[in-house]
């Protein structure tokens, strides 16, 4: 008798295919970890320091051109974007690249491919809770007063938004980096790229026109970053332009697994 080991054809998440396979989470997960840290110096502080020194940098810039920080001091403005964001450009580059770099592995054994670009994301949710507390840090040091109970709720907001944004990006980008591998090379150029049309380090308040804080509204970080400055601010937030992100990321999230399910079939053929 023969048995043909296959994945679903129903376009979904699988949900209890994944669980039967929880273990590999971890596994996966933590060989990223091991992986990005192995021989390096400062070793997991790194997960602090790139959004630090970056952090920095931009400082330096926002205060030569003059940058508005919505009434608060300038690093800490910029940081709480910036661990956002690096969480973001993290998962989407390591994920959009994943299925590439664990060619072996697909080739050799069956298991839900999704696995391996959802790990890419937990690692950089890995970095993201390590500068998050940087970011505590920075706020007792410049005494800035915050509603903890607006923190406890829209952080962990902002962080799912994040996550179900770089999950259907990253899972999209690393099935066309499996046929096409010219993405390689666009996958960085293109985060980078983002990153100046996202509410980093500048607020969302220097654009004049509502249409085009609706048009940045459609990049699902600018919600997630504009809500959890909410939470350190006492500006209102725009309902309309966070509720447009978090529609953007919702449908990003069903694109990329949508493209996903339906290419997966011919990875180990072409990875």
């Amino acid at each position: 008798m023969e048995y043909i080991i296959s994945a679903p054809k129903k376009i979904s998440i699988g949900i209890k295919e994944l669980w039967s396979y929880k273990e590999l989470f971890y596994f996966f997960t933590w060989r990223d970890i091991k992986v990005k840290y192995k021989q390096a110096m400062f070793g997991f502080a790194w997960a602090i320091l790139q959004p630090l020194v970056t952090m920095l940098i931009f400082t330096f810039l926002g205060n030569m051109l003059s940058i508005p920080s919505d009434n608060i001091p300038y690093p800490v403005f910029a940081y709480s974007g910036l661990m956002l964001w690096t969480m973001f450009s993290s998962a989407v580059t390591n994920a959009g690249n994943s299925m590439v770099t664990s060619s072996n592995i697909i080739k050799k054994i069956y298991f839900p491919r999704l696995i391996i670009p959802v790990s890419s994301i937990l690692v950089a949710a890995f970095d993201f809770i390590m500068a998050f507390i940087v970011f505590i840090g920075l706020l007792i040091y410049f005494n800035i007063e915050v509603s903890v109970f607006k923190v406890i709720c829209f952080v962990p907001i902002s962080v799912i938004i994040t996550i179900i944004a770089s999950f259907g990006l990253g899972s999209f980008l690393a099935s066309l980096n499996v046929k096409y591998r010219d993405f390689k090379y666009i996958i960085p150029f293109f985060v980078q790229s983002l990153m100046f049309l996202t509410p980093v380090i500048y607020p969302v308040s220097v654009l004049k026109y509502q249409w085009a804080k609706y048009l940045m509204a459609v990049n699902p970080m600018s919600g997630a970053i504009d809500l959890t400055r909410n939470a350190i601010i006492n500006n209102s937030l725009n309902l309309d332009c966070f509720l447009i992100s978090v529609v953007s990321a919702i449908i990003i999230f069903f694109v990329g697994l949508f493209y996903f399910r339906k290419t997966e079939a011919y990875f180990a053929d072409i990875a």
